[in-house]
């Protein structure tokens, strides 16, 4: 089972419908879903505001997961390193693998303790909306490569 854990609704229709075809095509090979924790107002309440994300988030995290937290200052890896990851936790016999997408002002310290692996797509700033695009495109070209299959060239 794959979880994604992500702060913030999809407020673009075009992002969600992109989203969700990922979403769907992952689903042939695993199951997949999304959960959306309440993005909070970090330029009013700062840190207080990532550390109640931080907590929303952790409360979410199915257990016995494996945690993959994305964030700037994690370990960056091209596409076929990545499926290559997934591929060995999964042969260590773990059956879930849970995604964290932090808010805008990124993830509590807690979160990051939590996590079994921190990932970074780039050293870019991504709008939240189409981080979700990207990562779920991303777990969908990994399970292609995992099994053999045309797309990732």
């Amino acid at each position: 089972m794959i979880t994604v854990i992500a702060v913030g609704k999809l407020k673009n229709d075009a992002f969600r419908v992109l989203t969700d075809d990922y979403m769907k095509r992952i689903s042939r090979f695993m199951k997949i879903s999304l959960t959306e924790v309440a993005d909070r107002d970090c330029d009013s309440e700062g840190e207080a505001a990532v550390e109640k994300e931080g907590e929303d988030i952790l409360k979410r995290i199915p257990e016995r997961s494996y945690v993959i937290s994305c964030t700037p200052e994690g370990r960056a890896m091209d596409s076929v390193a990545f499926a290559e990851r997934l591929q060995g936790i999964f042969n260590s016999s773990v059956s879930d693998i849970c995604f964290i997408i932090g808010g805008s002002a990124g993830l509590s310290d807690k979160v990051k303790k939590r996590s079994d692996m921190l990932l970074s797509f780039s050293s870019f700033t991504f709008a939240h909306n189409l981080f979700r695009v990207i990562l779920t495109e991303q777990i969908y070209r990994a399970f292609k490569i995992i099994n053999h299959e045309k797309y990732h060239k």
